[in-house]
């Protein structure tokens, strides 16, 4: 029994994980807009839906000017499910 418990506590303390990570930055203001793109994948290398370029977050934001990005990621049991969301800021 005490085997199943911490075969349990341990897959459930890798069940998910979130981050977020600066990825670049520019001389330009920040500015008072912010664009988002999210792409997900399943088992790590099949792309389900979306694209998470910086070029189609700042045209979903409508930016001309980049200031700077940030992706984040989620993912749950390693690769199995993967989400990753780029944010762009600027004007």
């Amino acid at each position: 029994m005490k085997k199943y418990f911490f075969l349990a506590a341990i897959l459930c303390g890798m069940a998910s994980c979130s981050s977020v990570a600066p990825v670049a930055a520019t001389s330009n203001n920040v500015g008072s807009k912010c664009g988002t793109a999210t792409e997900t994948r399943i088992l790590g290398l099949f792309p389900f839906a979306g694209d998470h370029g910086i070029n189609a977050a700042a045209k979903n934001g409508g930016i001309k000017k980049i200031s700077h990005v940030d992706v984040q990621k989620y993912n749950i049991l390693g690769p199995v499910y993967t989400k990753t969301t780029t944010k762009v800021y600027g004007e």
